[in-house]
């Protein structure tokens, strides 16, 4: 008789389209069904990522919690868990980790595993604590790069509980843009220098770095354009930001957009300036796709970056290093290609879809094992 799918039970906040929720998805219909059997729980709404994760047959059950300590999405949440009976749970993020956590209880009947995708300086002292109090409840706690790991290390996690799995790069579908396409949908000529950033504008972001590059760059290379794609609180400030400081018409920003893949292709270079990060999902698209990156020298970006190898390091906060790193791949037409290529090789190699669903198995394996 063949043995049952393992039931798994993926719950996180969201499904919006960020990046904990697209490496969700990823793995979640990535899974093979002879082995597995999927169901996700949103704890607060569904999102673009429902749609694709239904198509692939998987059910996604929204509990609809409304606010920080939400008793009612507390109790629903316990209810939805005794129902599916799940052999395993694996939760994303830190109200979905504390959550199910504590609906399971002291001593879950199934065991729990934690994904934490950052390195989460914004948490206060009582959700650290937080942390502490149900690693207990934990059978173990992953994180997308060491950096992650190290700061809940840090943090008082216990090292046995930790492990590090990549995010996973899907292949890319589609031609995209062309260069010459996307200066057209910009307005600008063809021989225009396109640096682009993709992400939520927020402070972590320090979008306001690239922003300076532009200021400094575009009086020497006037062909220079940034293109930020994506939306956050910091949007308007920057907007005011690039105008000030008299640089509008080289700083584009575009909003949230479905087609960001697409852009991708068209432009020249990608920037990221970062102060922190787990694993940059831009980034690894923007490396996949055989872009040269310049980014802030952290230490969840140098687990991707070589510098002058898979892409360029700059200094955080170094606005005008940036400037002096996109003027490189203006001035040295061989230095963009070569490290493009290059960095399009390592993600095929070492940071496939494929290989990051891999190791959730191998690890779910292995804790399914020792229950049993």
């Amino acid at each position: 008789m063949s043995e049952q799918p393992r039931r798994i039970v993926y719950v996180i906040p969201t499904l919006d389209q960020s990046g904990a929720e697209k490496q969700l998805a990823l793995l979640a219909t990535g899974l093979p069904r002879d082995r597995f059997a999927p169901h996700v729980v949103a704890l607060t709404r569904g999102g673009p990522y429902q749609q694709d994760i239904e198509a692939a047959g998987i059910p996604v059950t929204v509990i609809g919690k409304r606010w920080k300590a939400d008793v009612g999405a507390y109790f629903r949440l316990k209810r939805v868990l005794h129902h599916l009976q799940p052999d395993l749970v694996h939760t994303w993020l830190f109200a979905a980790n504390a959550y199910t956590r504590i609906a399971l209880g002291k001593q879950p009947r199934c065991p729990v595993v934690v994904s934490e995708r950052c390195v989460d300086s914004w948490k206060s002292a009582w959700q650290l604590r937080i942390d502490r109090w149900l690693a207990p409840r934990t059978a173990c706690l992953i994180g997308n790069s060491a950096s992650v790991i190290e700061f809940y290390q840090q943090h008082g996690l216990p090292a046995e509980q930790l492990r590090v799995i990549p995010n996973g790069v899907a292949a890319e579908t589609g031609a995209g843009m062309t260069h010459v396409e996307a200066c057209e949908q910009l307005g600008l000529p063809p021989e225009s220098f396109l640096a682009g950033y993709v992400g939520r504008l927020a402070p972590q972001k320090r979008v306001q770095d690239l922003v300076w590059a532009v200021e400094t760059l575009r009086q020497i290379r006037p062909q220079f354009h940034l293109v930020v794609i994506g939306d956050g609180p910091e949007r308007e400030r920057l907007e005011s930001f690039a105008d000030a400081i008299g640089c509008p018409k080289n700083v584009h920003f575009l909003g949230h957009r479905e087609d960001a893949a697409a852009w991708m292709t068209g432009f020249d270079a990608v920037g990221l300036a970062s102060g922190f990060e787990g694993m940059s999902n831009s980034l690894m698209e923007a490396m996949g796709a055989g872009k040269p990156v310049v980014v802030s020298d952290i230490p969840a970006n140098r687990e991707l970056v070589t510098h002058e190898q898979t892409g360029l390091l700059v200094k955080l906060g170094d606005g005008v290093g940036f400037m002096q790193s996109f003027r490189r791949l203006m001035d040295e037409p061989d230095l963009g290609p070569r490290i493009g290529a290059a960095a399009q090789s390592q993600m095929r190699e070492q940071f496939s879809v494929g290989k990051m669903i891999e190791r959730h198995i191998e690890l779910y394996d292995s804790i399914l094992s020792r229950r049993h």
